[in-house]
């Protein structure tokens, strides 16, 4: 049985956490999520070092990255991925309340797979990360093994 490739989820609003769980929750793949506070957390973690030295290797399904998250900022940790031969192949959406067309282009330039502004209605919020669970969805059904 092939097991689920996590979901990397980088955000250090614990409101917004929950409602991007509880959202993809609904499509089966909260418990698919690893959720960590801050950049430095997000390279660790894909790294496979400080506290996630034990992980199963593989990289995530796909990153939900927040622009403004401490220590090391979301668009340095997409840099860091995009420079690695193991690590620029997984898709990156941009999960941020940065409405900013620095950022965006930034984005875009360092490799993002998507940009998507947090809605500030929550239903709103909570409409945009059910779409993005449901295409998640597909993609992970594309890459699953042949029966």
């Amino acid at each position: 049985m092939k097991v689920a490739e996590p979901i990397l989820l980088a955000d250090d609003n614990s409101g917004d956490v929950e409602l991007i769980l509880a959202a993809l929750g609904d499509h089966r793949m909260a418990e698919h999520i690893v959720v960590c506070r801050d950049g430095a957390e997000v390279l660790d973690y894909l790294y496979c070092r400080g506290p996630f030295a034990f992980r199963q290797r593989g990289n995530p399904l796909v990153v939900l990255l927040d622009l403004k998250i401490p220590t090391v900022d979301g668009l340095e940790v997409l840099r860091v991925m995009k420079a690695d031969a193991t690590l620029r192949a997984i898709p990156v959406v941009i999960l941020t309340s940065s409405r900013e067309e620095r950022d965006l282009r930034e984005s875009y330039a360092l490799g993002a797979n998507a940009y998507v502004v947090k809605p500030e209605e929550l239903t709103q919020f909570v409409s945009r990360v059910k779409e993005f669970g449901s295409c998640t969805s597909l993609i992970d059904e594309s890459q699953a093994d042949p029966l």
